[in-house]
């Protein structure tokens, strides 16, 4: 006797079945009505939120693949991110509807979504072979390989799905609904162990090579290889659901409940994993601006209106202006002042600074101190007497070449002390 395929026994299809409990017939749920309550309850807005975030990961990449447009690594990661976008919005239970509707053939999403999802499997495997330095040919002909066989892979499963027969509409159970069905059973296994091969191959290939690296591309790494391994875990899971169903069992919760928490905690890591490598140089270059103008802030307000008739000052507005490009015009301002007063900087001041910042602190610090000092003397000298200028005190008069250190020298009591006894103004004046 022929046994009836998975998707047509009576329990599968909402008719009732005996309970021998009460010895009265029990309605089970239907597949239908099971795909469609999940459906209702799942959250479209999660899918389309990695969506968006994979989205923009991949639009911080778009304009240096304008300029590079041959550049092979940067493609595979443009395709990458493009591909798992679409998979994550596309994937979502309200697109699913949205696109079985409009075109109005019966479970289309499934392929479209499989396809894109083999698409991103291998274009996983052809950015860790580009990425990774190796041999060019050798390059070369693997990636050649690797497009070859993912593209085979995705045609078959558009293929695979024309030649088979999926008239009921499955929203998020269409992989164990169908895992009887001839053809459309081949299709889903495409899928699975085409992603599956890839990403495990990936997260391996990503573990091993973070241990040869530093810095943000090791952390990226570091995050990359256990994103694609939960994608690894999401193509177990449903296989096993599949598998279930071909021994009569029912492992459907694997599909609806399981794997989508898999899928979109990869996704998530996925999206950060390709952040750091490209973000954190950014980043560092402007934390470490924004400091920088921090620590210069108490010399900028010493400076800051010392006349420098030689230099033009442009404000830059903070607000639409990147903090390195503030940082240069901040030291370029510094220093076009500092060489204004330096024909009105007197070594004598600085020497006798020195002598008595030498009590308290160590060679570099007094001297930051004493040039603080004598910066402080010129300036006053500058402003009671313009006319009055040493000869011969040129940029060599000032020895404090690191401006960080001279701003916070700024900050010391001991500064303030020494202007306050008059150490700069009679040092001045017995040089007049």
């Amino acid at each position: 006797m022929t046994s009836l395929p998975a998707s047509r026994l009576p329990w599968r299809t909402g008719s009732a079945a005996p309970d021998s409990r009460r010895g009265s017939p029990r309605r089970a749920v239907s597949v239908e009505e099971r795909s469609n309550r999940v459906t209702s309850g799942a959250s479209s807005p999660g899918f389309y939120a990695c969506g968006i975030l994979i989205f923009s990961v991949c639009a911080m990449k778009v304009p240096a693949l304008i300029r590079r447009r041959h550049d092979a690594l940067l493609r595979a990661a443009c395709l990458l991110l493009f591909a798992a976008g679409w998979t994550m919005v596309l994937g979502a239970p309200e697109s699913i509807v949205v696109l079985n509707r409009l075109t109005g053939i019966t479970n289309l999403a499934a392929p479209v979504v499989y396809a894109t999802t083999t698409v991103f499997s291998g274009a996983s495997l052809l950015l860790i072979v580009n990425w990774r330095l190796a041999p060019p040919e050798r390059t070369r002909n693997v990636s050649r390989l690797v497009v070859r066989s993912y593209s085979a892979a995705t045609l078959a499963v558009i293929v695979l799905f024309l030649l088979g027969d999926a008239p009921t509409e499955q929203l998020t159970l269409f992989d164990v609904f169908y895992a009887g069905t001839p053809f459309i059973r081949e299709m889903i296994l495409t899928y699975l162990l085409a992603q599956g091969v890839a990403t495990m191959a990936a997260s391996t290939l990503c573990w091993k090579w973070s241990k040869e690296v530093q810095g943000s591309l090791r952390a990226g790494l570091r995050i990359l290889a256990p994103a694609y391994l939960l994608i690894v875990c999401y193509d177990a899971m449903r296989l096993v659901a599949v598998c279930a169903r071909w021994t009569g069992h029912d492992l459907d919760f694997l599909v609806d409940r399981v794997s989508p928490q898999l899928a979109a905690l990869s996704c998530v890591l996925g999206a950060i994993g390709f952040a750091v490598p490209l973000a954190a140089p950014h980043v560092t270059e402007t934390v470490q601006a924004v400091r920088q103008l921090r620590q210069l802030t108490p010399l900028w307000r010493v400076l800051e209106q010392v006349p420098t008739p030689a230099a033009a000052r442009v404000t830059l507005p903070w607000w639409r202006t990147r903090p390195a490009v503030l940082l240069t015009g901040r030291k370029t301002a510094l220093y076009d002042a500092i060489l204004a007063l330096t024909p009105y900087c007197d070594p004598a001041v600085h020497q006798t600074a020195y002598q008595i910042a030498r009590r308290h602190q160590n060679d570099a610090g007094a001297t930051a101190t004493a040039d603080a000092a004598m910066l402080l003397a010129a300036r006053e000298r500058q402003r009671t007497h313009p006319e009055r200028m040493r000869d011969g005190m040129q940029a060599s008069a000032w020895r404090g070449e690191d401006l960080v250190r001279l701003s916070l020298a700024f900050t010391s009591p001991l500064v303030h002390v020494l202007a306050q006894q008059g150490c700069a103004p009679q040092r001045t004046g017995h040089h007049d």
